[in-house]
């Protein structure tokens, strides 16, 4: 992949080369998070993916499913591959997407995602199911991971003063796409739904349509700032008593140092930790207080928790501008351990409030852990590498991802199957969990300066950019 830029004829850089979206004298960096959020609002909807789970196994046979319909296990793999490729584009394409630069990186993510709807559409009008897995598996992942990295640098870059908090922003967003994307699903399917129809296909549409003018939108949007840009009155404060460099770590000398790897653990850690109980949480908490809590009710307390784990991504990220990123992720750590270890006290005492409580500041940490990640990378490495060290990163989520459900769900199995009543089938699950968390806290603490020698000189940044 070329870092050379394009011109045409006349000399002037392509419309969507890094050089033409550097922005001009009074353009107002405000005007970016718009930009970032109108990409993860859109690509949030990975998490509202399973709204259409129950509608695709009735394909064929409308009001219920027939022999030939797809069973929840053959579509299970759709969102499964998507979050693998998602892990895998952003890894993969890191180098590219900081020559490319975001205005490029973030139409292609568009192009993939809203692409990938499309080919599922074409792929539920002729029933095979591989077009699903090649559509919103496959093309559409490699969108979700583009259009999830592409604007985390730039938004650095503009917020120097507050990376936490144009992060948190932009990252909110992905937790909240799911809240505009499930009730609008619902919708759009109740409205294509009709005797021979369940209004998948034509929702596919829709969606691919919109979300590719919106994620469009974004991609011409987006400025990065002029290389000697600073916002006004700012000075750079003095870093050398903090774990903040100014000097900048290419993302293949990153991969050398043993931070990035401690990082690594700190994200999937804080990761597993959260979200094998997300995928949990309506049938944990009606078989931790049987016969109290309703489907209903249980479904409400799933929906808090994508309040708090959406709220968390901007919270916790725009606190660590104050507290710094480390100390971030010590509360992170202690705080979720020890609810996690109090948590089944909750549940034998019949309290619910506390339950619900514990639960809900839990998963507001796990989302703060997405989002303050890259501003703890561009403290250690750096911003002219931040999203690509920040894509490769996101292996972290894929594995976690793998690794919370299989615990959560392994060992509830295990322990039911040897006679512990469901209510307390839990308990050793979250220990495990307050377990793991304590070992986050061990790498967290290991995090230090990286050290000179990978830093680079004036001479190789100018080559590299």
């Amino acid at each position: 992949m070329s870092s050379s830029i394009t011109e045409p004829s006349g000399g002037s850089p392509s419309f969507f080369s890094k050089q033409a979206t550097i922005a001009g004298p009074g353009f107002s960096r405000w005007m970016v998070p718009p930009a970032a959020l109108a990409v993860h609002l859109c690509i949030g909807q990975a998490y509202a993916f399973s709204v259409f789970n129950g509608p695709l196994t009735k394909v064929i046979g409308i009001t219920q499913s027939a022999p030939d319909d797809w069973s929840l296990t053959t579509l299970g793999w759709i969102f499964s591959l998507a979050i693998v490729f998602l892990g895998l584009s952003a890894a993969f394409a890191g180098k590219w997407l900081e020559h490319a630069g975001p205005r490029r990186t973030m139409f292609t993510a568009a192009c993939c995602f809203g692409g990938g709807f499309l080919v599922s559409a074409v792929g539920v009008w002729l029933h095979q199911i591989v077009l699903l897995y090649l559509g919103y598996g496959v093309i559409g992942g490699i969108g979700l991971g583009l259009g999830y990295v592409s604007p985390v640098s730039t938004l650095i870059r503009w917020f120097p003063d507050r990376r936490g908090m144009a992060t948190g922003m932009a990252i909110m967003g992905f937790g909240g796409g799911a809240m505009i994307a499930a009730p609008l699903s619902v919708a759009l399917m109740s409205h294509f739904k009709s005797a021979t129809s369940v209004g998948v296909a034509q929702t596919f549409v829709v969606l691919g349509i919109a979300y590719f003018i919106s994620m469009s939108i974004g991609a011409l949007a987006i400025r990065v700032p002029a290389p000697d840009w600073k916002p006004a009155g700012w000075t750079p404060p003095d870093t050398s008593h903090k774990m903040i460099t100014r000097n900048h770590v290419h993302i293949d000398e990153a991969l050398k140092t043993r931070q990035f790897y401690l990082i690594w653990l700190v994200l999937f850690l804080n990761v597993t930790a959260g979200i094998g109980i997300l995928g949990q949480a309506s049938v944990m908490i009606q078989e931790s207080f049987k016969n109290t809590v309703t489907p209903a009710a249980a479904a409400g307390f799933v929906g808090l928790l994508s309040l708090f784990n959406m709220g968390g991504r901007f919270v916790w990220a725009s606190a660590s501008d104050w507290v710094g990123r480390k100390n971030i992720y010590f509360v992170f750590f202690v705080l979720g351990a020890v609810l996690y270890y109090l948590v089944p006290s909750f549940a034998a005492a019949g309290n619910i409030a506390l339950f619900v409580l514990a639960y809900c500041v839990i998963l507001s940490m796990y989302g703060g852990g997405f989002s303050t990640v890259p501003a703890y990378l561009a403290d250690m490495f750096g911003t002219a590498f931040v999203g690509g060290i920040h894509g490769r990163l996101l292996t972290a989520w894929s594995a976690a991802g793998v690794a919370g459900p299989v615990l959560v769900n392994y060992i509830r199995a295990y322990e039911v199957a040897h006679g512990v009543a469901k209510a307390d089938a839990y308990t050793m699950t979250v220990h495990i969990m307050a377990f793991l968390l304590v070992i986050g806290f061990i790498c967290n603490l290991l995090v230090t300066r990286v050290h000179e020698k990978h830093h680079m000189t004036e001479a190789q940044l100018a080559k590299e950019l």
